[in-house]
């Protein structure tokens, strides 16, 4: 197994290019969609989450309402850091557990996270940065999800900076142009990816 991290922050792409790389062969292990498989009507973790954060939470069909809570969380500093403590440990360790059942292959394994701070529990080969300029990262969320220009910059603010991201970097990929752009650099990106060292195996 090969395994690499992949980041970006919010309004960077990198869900594209987490689907360009699926399209390679390679196992995703995707960190947002496991919080959306977590936080299902009737999980634990949705429980938990309307017993800190109020029944508003929770839409009339049982589910969570997103927009809802991160109306609450990302305008509030201690409730951001009780979301993070109540959801991280969970999706860890789920992320952890998808990871070790691929230790065995020889397959490339994606950990696809907007944190830099997961440890998949086991080293990484590479760490592969989405990066766009903010404004981009505004213009898109604004253009493409619907935020207000505020909201967009206020979620961009509480991630790791641009900075961060890039400082932690062993390979950029530079989408702030268009899709054949992109897809060149993830071409570039697969073939080099493959000669990445393997992770140990499972003892």
């Amino acid at each position: 197994m090969i395994l690499v991290a992949l980041t970006g922050g919010i309004g960077s792409g990198k869900s594209t290019v987490s689907a360009l790389l699926a399209a390679r062969g390679a196992v995703i292990v995707d960190a947002d969609g496991i919080v959306r498989e977590l936080q299902q009507a009737g999980a634990p973790l949705l429980a938990r989450l309307a017993e800190r954060f109020g029944a508003g939470i929770i839409r009339s069909d049982g589910e969570l309402d997103r927009p809802a809570l991160a109306a609450i969380a990302f305008n509030d500093d201690a409730a951001l850091e009780d979301l993070n403590g109540i959801v991280h440990p969970t999706v860890r360790a789920e992320i952890a557990r998808r990871i070790d059942a691929e230790a065995d292959t020889d397959r490339v394994v994606v950990m696809d996270t907007p944190l830099m701070t997961v440890d998949p529990g086991r080293p990484l080969a590479a760490v592969i940065v989405v990066d766009v300029p903010v404004e981009v990262a505004v213009e898109r969320l604004v253009a493409f999800r619907g935020m207000s220009e505020d909201d967009a910059r206020a979620r961009i603010a509480k991630q790791d900076t641009r900075e961060e991201r890039l400082a932690r970097a062993d390979k950029v990929i530079d989408n702030s142009g268009d899709l054949a752009h992109l897809g060149s650099q993830v071409e570039d990106l697969w073939a080099w990816v493959l000669t990445l060292p393997s992770a140990p195996a499972n003892p």
